[in-house]
């Protein structure tokens, strides 16, 4: 990908020469940035826009959770499990400890699908219900589950599951 810049008789001249791996660190750092400790959660498009650029190269299933303060601030993100191409053991007492040690008031679940198709399945929806009652126990509150295929990503939330 190359940048131009424009000079005063209206012509352009390439500027720099920028790989795709480039332009992804690039917008990499600048949702990172966006993401810091202690930024609002309030945006669900750029939340799954940060997740996308996090997760979509993954060749293994990865599941994470945002964990966030009482005002949905950002706590901390943390890759809990790694599975295999097709499937992650999720335990959701871990879950729980992690929620605890953090402090955190509210999370927002997060894995990927390797497999290119962010479509939820049965056992994804098993499993959310069963982080969703656990936390319900110390009061945490499960504001989204996002799945990450790729680019193309899927909301529990949006979709009226949670």
């Amino acid at each position: 990908m190359k940048v131009f810049e424009a000079k005063p008789n209206g012509k352009y001249i390439a500027r720099r020469q920028f790989s795709t791996d480039d332009v992804l660190d690039f917008a990499t750092e600048i949702i990172s940035q966006r993401f810091m400790r202690g930024e609002s959660m309030s945006s669900p498009h750029s939340t799954r826009q940060y997740l996308c650029l996090q997760l979509a190269d993954r060749p293994h299933e990865v599941v994470g959770a945002l964990f966030l303060d009482s005002q949905h601030r950002l706590i901390g993100n943390e890759e809990l499990f790694q599975g295999t191409i097709d499937s992650a053991s999720v335990y959701p007492r871990v879950i729980v400890q992690r929620c605890i040690q953090q402090n955190a008031a509210a999370l927002i679940l997060y894995h990927n699908h390797p497999s290119g198709i962010p479509e939820p399945s049965s056992a994804d929806r098993q499993i959310t219900e069963r982080i969703v009652k656990a936390l319900e126990l110390i009061d945490v509150r499960v504001l989204d589950h996002v799945i990450v295929a790729g680019t193309a990503s899927v909301s529990f939330a949006e979709r009226g599951w949670l």
